[in-house]
């Protein structure tokens, strides 16, 4: 499965998500090279259930072995996070090449606030919600992980040069 199919899904099955991650910074205009896709979801029943949904027809299964219905169980995730330290919950294919998902359960920047500031990008065949450059660097910074460390520099040399062209 290829993202473009994985992002035309999301948008045709009505999932209410903001992409981040790797594949966020790409789409915000920095080259970057990723092998997964991050999302952070609307976590009310009606949202993941459609998302659950589709994740079974894509026949992702998470990462972990629990059923991907431990998703919507509020307690279960909070145990995770306390516990573990999860902050995401991923669902891969069945085999090495597809592609996997990371749903961000406790993400840094809070769904809502994402959507305030997300914009939509028209593809061929769909269109995906993206997190916006500001919230992005929020999200990375402080990680730890040195890709995130280079995407942060390289996102606010994206808004230097469009603070310049704007002015």
């Amino acid at each position: 499965m290829q993202f473009s199919e994985l992002l035309t899904g999301l948008h045709l099955a009505r999932i209410e998500y903001v992409l981040v991650g790797g594949l966020a910074v790409f789409l915000n205009g920095v080259s970057r090279v990723t092998l997964d896709i991050d999302i952070v979801l609307a976590m009310d029943d009606a949202n993941l259930t459609r998302f659950i949904d589709f994740a079974k027809r894509l026949n992702l299964r998470p990462r972990i072995p629990v059923a991907i219905e431990s998703l919507k169980s509020v307690d279960q995730i909070d145990t995770w996070f306390k516990e573990k330290g999860m902050i995401a919950f991923s669902l891969v294919g069945r085999t090495i090449d597809d592609l996997s998902i990371d749903v961000l359960v406790r993400p840094v920047v809070p769904y809502d606030e994402l959507k305030t500031t997300a914009r939509t990008v028209k593809f061929s065949g769909g269109e995906v919600v993206v997190a916006s450059p500001e919230n992005l660097i929020r999200m990375k910074r402080g990680t730890g992980r040195g890709v995130d460390a280079r995407d942060v520099e390289l996102l606010n040399e994206l808004i230097s040069r469009r603070n310049k062209v704007n002015s």
